[in-house]
């Protein structure tokens, strides 16, 4: 599928995505891409965000893809349940595992349990070796839960802007082979 054929649902994490993310650079980029937006990207709220999404899935013209990134990824996964037919594929970086984001007190505990069903559309889930937010070992079990392909991205942090992945042509590249596979 050519990214020119669907609709690229950017999904940040807790803050959003900042000038230098690459799911920013993405956006600008990619000339159907369109980021969520959440009413307040501090303190999340699960059914805001989830709703949020559901309603950007819904107004979509075209197949959706999601581009999601950590807590973001736990957003769409959840929005996923009730909108499965309209999603296309999910892209999925930096998952958070349930423990720590156990820890992170401004994210709502609502999005936990996460949804652990194999998803109903193509995925792929790229982890981080050394991420302050997963182990690898729970991206596995993530990833085996979802049914999606788990891409290991080596020792690079959060795969955020933090960490050296501003523009992460890496990235671009894995996103333009699954975007080949569906």
């Amino acid at each position: 599928m050519r990214t020119a054929d669907a609709d690229l649902l950017i999904i940040p994490g807790l803050g959003g995505s900042g000038p230098d993310h690459w799911q920013t650079r993405w956006e600008q980029k990619l000339s159907t891409a369109r980021r969520v937006e959440q009413r307040d990207w501090q303190r999340p709220q699960r059914d805001e965000w989830v709703e949020a999404i559901v309603a950007a899935i819904e107004a979509s013209n075209r197949p959706v893809i999601l581009l999601a990134h950590s807590l973001g990824v736990i957003a769409a996964i959840h929005a996923s349940r009730d909108t499965a037919a309209w999603i296309k594929g999910a892209f999925l970086v930096a998952a958070p595992s349930e423990q720590r984001l156990g820890d992170v007190g401004e994210a709502d505990a609502a999005f936990r349990p996460y949804r652990r069903e194999k998803l109903r559309f193509p995925s792929v889930l790229v982890a981080s070796r050394d991420d302050p937010y997963s182990t690898y070992v729970d991206a596995e079990t993530l990833a085996r839960d979802w049914g999606a392909k788990l891409i290991d991205a080596g020792a690079s942090g959060h795969i955020n802007a933090e960490s050296g992945h501003g523009p992460w042509p890496e990235g671009l590249l894995q996103f333009a082979a699954f975007m080949k596979r569906i």
